[in-house]
């Protein structure tokens, strides 16, 4: 099913499957990808409650072995409709018998969408339903529309500073690192940069990203409270994808413990965290 929210400037369309967003609209230009399997089967799914991989595709908690797929599972799930209006929908997932075999935490996640002129506002808000603290990851993966030469497009950041990124090896993070060089505070988008898979930043200081056509403003994506981003595409593909993550993918030299996890988040029992991203229209 989906559920379609709009104001006089823009549409969004969600599907209740993993409270996906699927078109964001204005006019007739729909910023959000339109699936094409022979690249990538998804829109923007929802990582929890996990980022990334898990060495060996499994971790441990009070001496129990758990396995989880990359990006965790949530986005595989029908979230229900909790709150709809003309400008907001609001979804939840509960954990459920299923989710317990992997993930053995009693949680809600609520997912809210709100339009606000031309920005759509994305919200989560991760409840800990269980007796005992919660580990968790949580991430967006949205991907945005390259209509035209993937070269005409950049990435404009907040300053001017070098970069380092943190290198990907099946998945898992190395160890190794590198110097992206911009120009003045530009990024020229070419394939070529992601020949290793995502660009991967950690600590990150630049709160938004606005991606330009020709050095004209298409879309400013913000995530002040997020401190790890992905940017991701594939060879040929006509998206970009910008992820704010709260958390990242294992080490190979991670432990397997959870607690003992990079960029882990811990949140007590019957407590709860909002973070929000946004990305608004030009």
């Amino acid at each position: 099913m989906e559920i379609t929210i709009q104001n006089q400037a823009i549409k969004a369309v969600i599907k209740t499957k993993g409270a996906e967003l699927s078109l964001l609209q204005k006019e007739d230009k729909n910023y959000i990808w339109e699936i094409n399997s022979e690249f990538w089967n998804k829109t923007s799914p929802i990582l929890f409650p996990i980022v990334g991989a898990l060495k060996n595709g499994e971790y441990f908690h009070e001496g129990k072995v758990y396995k989880l797929s990359r990006h965790g599972f949530a986005r595989d799930f029908e979230f229900e409709v909790i709150e709809n209006s003309e400008n907001t929908v609001v979804f939840s997932l509960k954990s459920n018998e299923e989710t317990l075999k992997v993930y053995p935490f009693h949680f809600e996640l609520q997912l809210s969408y709100i339009l606000e002129g031309n920005k759509l506002v994305v919200k989560y808000e991760i409840i800990n339903r269980s007796s005992e603290k919660m580990y968790y990851s949580i991430g967006a993966h949205p991907a945005f529309n390259i209509n035209g030469n993937f070269e005409d497009f950049s990435l404009i950041f907040d300053d001017e500073k070098d970069l380092e990124t943190y290198k990907l090896e099946q998945d898992l993070f190395s160890g190794k690192t590198e110097i992206l060089k911009l120009n003045g505070n530009v990024l020229p988008l070419q394939y070529e940069l992601f020949e290793e898979d995502a660009l991967v930043f950690k600590n990150f200081a630049t709160k938004s990203l606005t991606l330009a056509k020709n050095n004209e403003s298409v879309m400013k994506v913000s995530f002040p409270d997020f401190p790890y981003l992905g940017i991701w595409t594939k060879k040929d593909a006509p998206f970009i994808c910008i992820e704010p993550w709260l958390g990242i993918a294992d080490n190979a030299n991670a432990s397997g413990k959870i607690e003992e996890k990079e960029g882990i988040q811990i949140l007590e029992n019957n407590s709860k965290k909002q973070i929000a991203w946004s990305v608004e229209l030009f």
